[in-house]
């Protein structure tokens, strides 16, 4: 599969580096063509991986991974272009951060989410809100993590969602800690989880860690 991965960060880097080694052709998209990270990362990961402008990764993708911080990604969308995402899966990955006094800060909110705005501006996009409550690291390698633990689905259209579900799947989940919880809105939730998860991240260190919902 064509896979178009926004962002050239860690996030970027990891989810694009684990669906080249699953066997899926990537571009890596940023706002420059000449991108420094970009051009790095390809050869590292070889002939499988391209990069170019987040138009060029958004246009190669038949699926496109917004892996920015969630407060660049409006622009970085607009950047990729409406045309180029019309009709197609956008797995939402990103929550909104404030970096700038070093740690990150969480600047989730209230009564709406990221991929509610995303889903808003960009109508014809089908788009999917997965991986965001976890590190990237755990996102495409649950083994990391002893035991069941789980990851969450947001959207409205149930086949964007099938297709999602197939990649977690690659990644190494399992259909029973993949969980659904509805339509766009539910991303709330998700999105929500986020100022808990950094101060879990603060307290524990960089140890690899996720939610287990128990019922």
């Amino acid at each position: 599969m064509k896979i178009g991965v926004l962002g050239t960060g860690m996030l970027g880097e990891t989810i694009a580096s684990k669906l080249v080694e699953l066997g899926h052709d990537v571009c890596m998209g940023s706002r420059s063509a000449t991108n420094e990270k970009g051009a790095a990362w390809v050869s590292r990961a070889g002939a499988r991986a391209r990069s170019g402008t987040f138009a060029d990764a958004a246009a190669f993708g038949e699926i496109v991974f917004n892996c920015t911080n969630g407060e660049a990604t409006l622009e970085a969308l607009r950047a990729a272009g409406t045309a180029n995402l019309d009709g197609k899966v956008v797995v939402d990955v990103a929550n909104r951060l404030d970096f700038s006094s070093g740690a990150p800060l969480s600047l989730a909110r209230d009564g709406d989410s990221l991929a509610e705005e995303v889903q808003r501006t960009f109508p014809a996009a089908r788009v999917v809100k997965a991986l965001n409550t976890m590190n990237c690291r755990i996102m495409v390698n649950p083994g990391l993590v002893p035991g069941d633990h789980d990851v969450f689905l947001s959207g409205n259209d149930a086949a964007a969602k099938a297709k999602v579900r197939g990649l977690l799947r690659e990644f190494g989940w399992v259909d029973r800690n993949i969980l659904d919880l509805g339509d766009i809105t539910t991303a709330r939730g998700a999105e929500s989880i986020m100022p808990l998860w950094l101060k879990v991240w603060g307290a524990l260190g960089n140890v690899p860690f996720n939610l287990k919902w128990v019922h």
